[in-house]
C-alpha cells in the first residue's frame, strides 16, 4: 500500500522531529516536509501534495486558524490540528475547526517517547484515516433559494444531532443559519478530543445568534444549542427535563449520540428530531431509527457533504431515508413547528 503523506507545520524543531519519528514509525506514513511557518506549508503543498496536514495553532507569522482557511479554500487537505492548549481556551482550535480542519488532539496527549506504544499506533491509524476522508471548501446554507425541506409545518418538540470528524464546520453553517431566536432546543453530541468540547462551546456561541452552551442536568430543554459535555451521555428524561448520566457504557463513545436519540424517542415521540451528521463510525444510527420507529423525523446528511460518510450512511441503511445537504437540513428545521415538548406522541 502507497504509503500516506504527511506535512507537518510546526516550528519546534524538536516536537517536529519526534512527531515525524512517531509517524514514520512501520514505514505506513512518510512525512515529506516539515514547515516551520504557515506561510512555507502553504508554499509547499503544490510540490509536497500531502494527504494529510498537521498544523500547530500558535505559528510565527500567519496563525493556525488563518492557514487552515487559506489551505481550505485554495487547495484542500485533511488538516489535523494540534493544540498546545486544552481546556477552556481552545477558541483557536475550534476556529481551526470550524474553518475547515477535521480534526484535534492536544499536544499533551501524544506520546512521542514511544514510536512502537499504543498512543503512536492510535495516531497512526487516526493519520491514515483522515487521509481518506473527504475535504469540503465551504459548508454555508444558501437559504434564499431553497425549499423549506420535506416536511415543512411538522411539529417538533426538540432536536437532537450528533456528528464526529467534520462535524464542527457543519454545526456552525446549521446554527448560524438559524434566527437567533429560534424556538426549538436543539441537543448535540459532538465526539472531539479531550479538552476541546468547552472550547468549541464557547467559540460557538460567540460564532453565531442563537444561544450555545453545555446541557444542565435537571433544566428543562430551552431554545438554544445544548452540548453533552464531556465524559456524560446526555439525555431527554421522560420528566422532559435534561439528564446526564456518566457511568454507562453505550458502544465507544461517551457521549452517545445513540444514548441521546433513543432517549428524544422515548420523550418526545412523533415530535422528536434526529439529525446524523458527517462522523466515522455508526453512532447515532440506532438512536436515529428509534426516533423513526415512534414517527419522529429523521435525517441523514448527504455523502457529498460529509467529510466521512460513516454515521450518517449507517443511518440511511437502517432506514432513514431524508438526505440532504446541510444547507437543505437548515431549510428543514428552519419548516418546523414548534410544539409543547411531550405534547405529540
Amino acid at each position: 500500500m502507497t504509503p500516506v503523506r504527511v506535512l507537518i507545520c510546526e516550528d519546534s524543531g524538536t516536537y517536529a522531529t519526534a512527531l515525524r519519528r512517531v509517524l514514520e514509525h512501520g514505514g505506513d506514513i512518510t512525512v515529506v516536509a516539515v514547515c516551520p511557518t504557515a506561510e512555507e506549508a502553504i508554499s509547499a503543498l503544490p510540490v509536497a501534495a500531502p494527504d494529510v496536514v498537521t498544523m500547530d495553532v500558535a505559528l510565527p507569522g500567519m496563525g493556525g486558524i488563518e492557514a487552515v482557511g487559506q489551505i481550505m479554500s485554495s487547495r484542500p487537505v485533511p488538516i489535523l490540528v494540534l493544540s498546545g492548549q486544552a481546556g477552556p481556551g481552545t477558541g483557536g482550535a475550534a476556529a481551526a475547526l470550524a474553518a475547515g480542519a477535521l480534526d484535534v488532539l492536544a499536544k499533551d496527549d501524544l506520546d512521542l517517547l514511544d514510536p512502537a506504544g499504543l498512543a503512536g499506533a492510535a495516531l497512526r491509524h487516526r493519520i491514515t484515516v483522515l487521509s481518506r476522508a473527504r475535504v469540503i471548501r465551504h459548508l454555508s446554507p444558501r437559504l434564499g433559494s431553497t425549499p423549506a425541506g420535506p416536511v415543512p409545518g411538522r411539529r417538533a418538540s426538540v432536536i437532537g444531532m450528533c456528528a464526529s470528524v467534520g462535524g464542527p464546520q457543519v454545526l456552525l453553517g446549521l446554527i448560524g443559519a438559524l434566527p437567533a431566536g429560534y424556538p426549538i432546543p436543539i441537543l448535540v453530541v459532538q465526539h472531539i478530543a479531550a479538552g476541546f468540547t468547552e472550547g468549541l462551546v464557547h467559540w460557538l456561541d460567540q460564532a453565531v445568534g442563537m444561544p450555545v452552551g453545555i446541557a444542565v442536568p435537571g433544566a428543562p430543554p430551552a431554545a438554544g444549542v445544548w452540548f453533552a459535555p464531556e465524559g456524560g451521555h446526555l439525555t431527554l428524561a421522560a420528566s422532559g427535563r435534561l439528564a446526564l448520566d456518566r457511568h454507562t457504557v453505550a458502544g465507544r463513545h461517551r457521549p452517545s449520540g445513540d444514548v441521546l436519540l433513543t432517549s428524544i424517542a422515548a420523550a418526545a415521540g412523533r415530535a422528536g428530531v434526529a439529525v446524523v451528521l458527517s462522523g466515522m463510525g455508526n453512532d447515532g444510527a440506532a438512536g436515529a431509527a428509534a426516533v423513526l420507529g415512534q414517527g419522529g423525523l429523521a435525517v441523514a446528511q448527504d455523502e457529498p457533504s460529509s467529510a466521512v460518510f460513516g454515521m450518517p450512511k449507517s443511518a440511511i441503511d437502517l432506514g432513514v431515508a431524508v438526505v440532504l445537504s446541510p444547507e437543505k437540513i437548515a431549510a428543514c428545521l428552519l419548516g418546523l413547528v414548534p410544539e409543547t415538548a411531550g405534547g405529540t406522541r
